[in-house]
């Protein structure tokens, strides 16, 4: 080892691969390059940043797309329970109910947080309206029984842009799923 420097505070030298050397008299050794770094530079961390935010970008449509269909699914599941509430009370009372409080079910909210619409075609009561088809018929002949859908807005015809979300019964209960399919 050569001394180049040497004063009160620093001695500087080079070692045998002609890096150069500094230390503080009675201190550590310190060089150009450091081997060890203690941290993330801020190109390091701008870069995990960006791989973070592109797989969020990729990911988080796919969630809200999942999110929307599982609750296609479970309005679908609420429309068949509360079909089964409506036979029984058929079947108890001989009519259909005038609306969904004479089955238990008037607070029974969608996903959405919207009610129930429902409505009966013998006495037209109920809180919906009648339903119908691109042909503009009647989807039921013994009662309407729908949800909202994610807008919360609805309009008889389902070919009207408010009621494409619908989660409809149609066909006496032979269809029940979203208005734009059937």
């Amino acid at each position: 080892m050569r001394v180049l420097t040497a004063n009160k505070a620093f001695l500087i030298w080079f070692d045998r691969a002609g890096n150069s050397r500094a230390c503080r008299r009675g201190g550590r050794v310190s060089g150009r390059r450091r081997k060890h770094s203690r941290g993330f530079t801020l190109v390091e961390l701008l870069i995990a940043m960006a791989i973070i935010l592109t797989i969020s970008a990729i990911a988080v449509p796919n969630l809200m797309a999942a999110i929307d269909q599982a609750r296609i699914a479970r309005a679908v599941g609420d429309i068949d329970a509360i079909e089964d509430d409506i036979a029984a009370y058929q079947t108890i009372y001989g009519v259909l109910p005038d609306d969904l409080s004479q089955i238990g079910d008037a607070n029974y909210l969608d996903p959405w947080g919207n009610p129930y619409q429902y409505l009966n075609h013998s006495t037209m009561k109920g809180n919906g309206q009648p339903r119908k088809d691109k042909f503009l018929k009647p989807l039921n002949s013994d009662y309407d029984l729908y949800s909202m859908g994610k807008d919360g807005q609805s309009s008889p015809p389902l070919q009207a842009k408010p009621s494409q979300d619908d989660v409809i019964r149609a066909a006496n209960g032979d269809y029940v799923g979203l208005a734009a399919n059937f």
